[in-house]
């Protein structure tokens, strides 16, 4: 079959994604054969790509936002039947047996694996996914619409979690790109008032347009101190520009796998006053659930901008360089 494969992790304009050919995979004894629909493009494939995160598998094929159908099922499989939808996502695999897993905190396991870094993903016609950690879809949504629900939304979700905004805050958003605008309507729909800080003309036109209550230069102030703020921007410049903007007691969650080095802090004017900076690590299975059913109770819907997979390295370079706003969704033609 058709696949991308990081031949050599470097910028992407350089050709370090290549189209390669690779054998269908054969699933585990507890896993799903997944016949590709549409992958979500994320940053987190971008940093696998260029080397800011280094690469686990050699030659891995990135994508974990996968939507798909599935083709074939292990012997020790009984919750999914072939031709089921399914999703595949960024968490893959866990112990199940580590104090973080017992705690409910599986994001966190020291053995955890991930799907297009350790493991070949959804940039490709088939990808395996172990049948625990596959999700059942909702209804009512095209492949395209739920692909960057399965990482962007669901990470986004979690980041608005651990920003700890209060019912009815102001939250700020540094960056709009595609896990932001799903993050900014759970927000907007549980009550809150949302300030987005970003440096795109495109992704400030569109958060206005679903509902923000301002949208300016990533490094101006919100026009009111927040409660709580969520950088997705991979840039740790903006770190204490998030920190001054925070009302006393406020929290800054950094919801990205890879930022950039943050500069010195300066602790009476970025985190005096009891604020707290948090970061975000993956997500539990847990709250790919609870996101799911959020989104479809209040209509969550990414912006999306579809691509073939065959263009998947376009993609990458243009969000790389900011080129839409919302969301990349492949949609497989490699058959």
């Amino acid at each position: 079959m058709d696949a991308w494969s990081v031949v050599a992790p470097g910028p992407v304009e350089g050709g370090s994604l290549r189209l390669v050919e690779k054998p269908v995979p054969v699933p585990g004894a507890d896993e799903l054969l997944v016949r590709v629909r549409a992958c979500g493009v994320c940053r987190t494939d971008l940093h696998v790509a260029e080397g800011d995160l280094p690469v686990r598998r050699p030659g891995v094929t990135p994508g974990h936002e996968v939507v798909g159908v599935v083709a074939a099922a292990g012997a020790a499989v009984s919750a999914f039947a072939v031709g089921d939808r399914v999703g595949v996502a960024w968490l893959r695999r866990t112990d199940g047996t580590c104090a973080y897993c017992a705690r409910g905190a599986e994001n966190l396991c020291p053995d955890s694996r991930y799907t297009g870094w350790d493991a070949d993903g959804g940039y490709a016609a088939y990808t395996t996914v172990p049948a625990a950690f596959a999700h059942p879809l909702p209804g009512g949504l095209d492949d395209v619409a739920l692909a960057p629900l399965l990482c962007a939304g669901i990470i986004g979700y979690r980041a608005l979690r651990r920003a700890a905004l209060p019912p009815g805050g102001r939250l700020g958003l540094y960056g709009f790109g595609g896990s932001a605008h799903l993050c900014a309507q759970v927000a907007l729909a549980e009550g809150a008032t949302v300030h987005v800080l970003t440096r795109g003309a495109a992704a400030r036109r569109l958060a206005l347009d679903l509902g923000a209550a301002s949208a300016r230069d990533a490094s101006d102030p919100p026009p009111e101190p927040l409660d709580s703020a969520i950088l997705f921007a991979p840039v740790g410049d903006l770190v204490p520009v998030a920190l001054r903007a925070l009302d006393r007691g406020g929290v800054l969650a950094i919801a990205g796998i890879h930022l950039s080095d943050v500069p010195p802090l300066r602790y009476e004017s970025e985190l005096f006053y009891e604020k707290e900076l948090r970061s975000v690590t993956s997500n539990t299975r847990e709250d790919a659930r609870e996101f799911l059913a959020l989104a479809a109770r209040h209509g969550v819907r990414a912006t999306t901008h579809t691509y073939r997979l065959s263009r998947a390295a376009e993609a990458l370079g243009d969000l790389k360089a900011g080129r839409f706003d919302g969301a990349a969704v492949l949609v497989n033609d490699l058959f």
